[in-house]
């Protein structure tokens, strides 16, 4: 099994750099393989811009949508100076709402697109972080905003488009997303609710709405101020949700059951 393991922390040093390390030490062993994303060592831009646009865009729309997005004039007002909006609007003469959406689409940004190879070549993906205000930290975030995108993570419907929830098309298709995150708080803390909030937000609509099923989130309770034994125990965790990352859901059920 090949697995894109995406990192997100600061410090390679800390308690998640340790998790990190121990997992990727488990897929070893398993005989899996293991390319890791290190969002802040490849300085990795989680800020959606103008250049976004493009991956939100596709000529497959309905037109009553591509009309109101009126992407003649969002095209120009994206240009920087004169003549490169001469040029646009030259570009644009006489096409259609649909073939001016095609021409955005082609435009995605580089940095998107080689994000997308590396998560479409795997087979499985696994994410490590930390818990920001019950979310991922906003490099994480802005990865997911700008890599899962229109017509790679998702699609439409029509009715998709015109507000009916049920009309989304899931793209992914990976064996599972295996979510690791070291948390401030104690379990209690996320029995009282912290854990549904963000089990709603991350699981449900960052992976399974796009199409993973086998979707697990593991939390390190309290992994701030823990003990070195308890610190130790998380570690032997990580190790072991490497080594026992390919076995079948009921298999593993056994190891991460305390961590949920």
């Amino acid at each position: 099994m090949k697995v894109l393991t995406v990192f997100a922390h600061n410090d390679r040093q800390s308690f998640c750099g340790g998790v990190l390390d121990r997992f990727s030490a488990g897929i070893a062993d398993a005989g899996h393989t293991n390319e890791v994303l290190d969002l802040y060592a490849i300085k990795f831009d989680p800020v959606f811009r103008d250049r976004d646009v493009a991956s939100y865009t596709s000529g497959e729309m309905p037109t009553d949508i591509l009309e109101l997005m009126n992407l003649e004039q969002r095209v120009l007002r994206s240009c920087r100076g004169p003549l490169q909006r001469f040029l646009a609007s030259r570009a644009m003469r006489g096409k259609s709402p649909s073939e001016i959406a095609a021409m955005i689409r082609n435009r995605m940004p580089k940095d998107v697109l080689a994000q997308q190879e590396k998560v479409a070549a795997a087979d499985a993906l696994a994410f490590i972080a930390p818990v920001h205000f019950c979310s991922f930290p906003s490099i994480l975030k802005g990865w997911i905003d700008r890599v899962f995108t229109l017509d790679f993570a998702f699609g439409l419907t029509s009715e998709g488009w015109h507000g009916d929830i049920n009309g989304r098309i899931p793209l992914l298709h990976h064996q599972r997303a295996l979510i690791m995150t070291s948390t401030i708080f104690d379990k209690h803390a996320y029995d009282d609710g912290i854990r549904d909030a963000i089990g709603k937000v991350i699981d449900d609509w960052g992976f399974r709405y796009p199409g993973i099923e086998d979707v697990e989130h593991v939390y390190f309770y309290a992994a701030t101020a823990a003990p070195p034994e308890t610190i130790n125990a998380y570690l032997d965790q990580a190790y072991q949700l490497g080594k026992d990352f390919g076995l079948p859901r009921e298999a593993r059920a056994t190891v991460t059951t305390q961590s949920k």
